[in-house]
């Protein structure tokens, strides 16, 4: 499903961000984007502006960044665009949020506040916590699609811009399960949208199919099924556009994806492993409602599942029980803290524990990863990959996979770190040379 072309097209002209949701992660994005270019900030937590992969061997041996080894759309070029149910632009939203100080917004304060909310696609039944009134009206999904591909449209005709890349941001949507007689294929997609069949289409997969149909990768931030079903892979195939997803990665999972290989690596047994946070952003509250919750939930629980497999060792991982909870809690806001108690044993069976607790920042880890997806998703594109983007597994909770052939996603960090530098040596016309096993 991943096509790979020998030459990538240069990053010429400016490239569009079009992020679905203004709040905390989009508004934090912004602001961080923002003050980088003006050197008041540093773009802390994205490997696009950090990292050194190595190419060659032996004398040939060099450690290189990214955009030494792939030619990437650069700070500067990026243009921004957003939805959101509520109307405040991005100053206001930021200011609302309160993820950052007063210094580290006020700087940038009129770059942000052109960036206006476009009127969302939207429909509460999805998310009954969220109260805007900051949303198109539609009588169908049909319509939906079509007013979000005139947004897009609009928005590289105004701002000039010569590519775009649409990722979502917003809430989590509530659980749409994978129903094979409308999401097996783009023709009853089609139809059902057409059909206005509100229960099988969610709003996001109209944004996914409108991006897709615009000639912009779509990237899933969330846990919703969205571009997790066959129709989008046949709209991503037929467009020759990138798709990835889903779920942010950002603290919990990230720590799970990490420290289960050395449980894995050392051979030591898991009796169970429990998950809990707290939360008091606009997605902590959408999480509070249980229909939200189950969406969540799948793409943390899969996580572990993936790394720790009962079939490969079956004495060390056949009955574990794995238990995820989210509490919402107001006055923690942004600051989610999650706390892990994993049950493990070793020598001849005896128990102990590992307890980890991470006092994180919710939308501080999602910005880079917004930045690095959206960078790398525009590289593929232009690297004629298209389809689902495997090698992005490292940003996500839940990495896409085709389940229909039996794949299994990769969870495992150091894993989904070679498959990333793999390909970014691929796209740079370099040998792909580490194994993923």
């Amino acid at each position: 499903m991943e096509k790979v072309h020998a030459n990538v097209k240069k990053a010429d002209g400016a490239l569009g961000v079009m992020v679905v949701g203004c709040g905390a992660v989009a508004t934090t994005f912004f602001t961080g984007v923002l003050m980088a270019r003006k050197g008041l900030a540093k773009p802390v937590g994205a490997l696009t502006q950090y990292d050194k992969i190595r190419v060659g061997k032996g004398d040939n041996k060099q450690y290189l960044p990214f955009s030494y080894i792939v030619p990437l759309a650069k700070l500067d070029d990026l243009v921004f665009a957003t939805w959101d149910v509520y109307p405040q632009n991005a100053y206001q939203a930021a200011k609302y949020a309160e993820v950052l100080r007063e210094k580290d917004i006020e700087p940038v304060r009129d770059e942000l506040e052109k960036i206006v909310p476009m009127k969302a696609a939207f429909d509460k039944n999805y998310a009954k916590r969220i109260d805007g009134d900051n949303v198109k009206e539609v009588k169908t999904r049909w319509e939906m699609v079509e007013a979000i591909r005139e947004d897009i449209r609009r928005f590289k005709k105004e701002s000039n811009v010569a590519r775009v890349v649409v990722i979502w941001a917003a809430s989590t949507e509530i659980f749409v399960p994978v129903y094979e007689p409308v999401h097996g294929s783009l023709e009853t997609l089609e139809k059902a949208m057409k059909d206005n069949d509100t229960e099988h289409i969610a709003p996001s997969m109209c944004y996914a199919y409108a991006a897709l149909s615009e000639g912009a990768p779509f990237i899933m931030g969330a846990p919703n099924t969205t571009v997790d079903i066959p129709a989008m892979w046949e709209l991503a195939e037929k467009t020759k556009m990138p798709i990835a997803g889903k779920d942010f990665k950002t603290g919990q999972t990230l720590v799970k994806s990490g420290f289960a290989p050395v449980i894995g690596t050392r051979c030591l047994g898991l009796s169970g492993w429990f998950s809990t946070n707290i939360l008091g952003n606009r997605d902590g509250l959408v999480l509070d409602e249980p229909a939200n919750f189950r969406t969540k939930e799948m793409s943390k629980l899969s996580t572990l599942e993936t790394i720790l497999k009962s079939d490969e060792q079956p004495d060390l991982y056949a009955d574990y029980y794995h238990k995820v909870r989210i509490n919402y809690y107001p006055p923690r806001n942004d600051n989610k803290e999650g706390w892990d108690n994993i049950d493990i044993f070793g020598w001849m069976g005896y128990p102990m524990q590992v307890k980890i607790n991470f006092l994180c920042r919710d939308s501080i880890l999602a910005a880079p990863l917004l930045l690095d997806l959206c960078l790398l998703a525009d590289l593929a594109a232009r690297a004629g990959r298209y389809g689902i983007q495997r090698f992005l597994s490292f940003y996500l909770k839940s990495p896409m996979h085709d389940y229909t052939k039996g794949e299994q996603p990769v969870n495992n960090l150091y894993q989904q770190y070679t498959m990333l530098k793999n390909a970014i040596r691929e796209m740079g016309g370099y040998e792909a040379d580490e194994e993923i096993d």
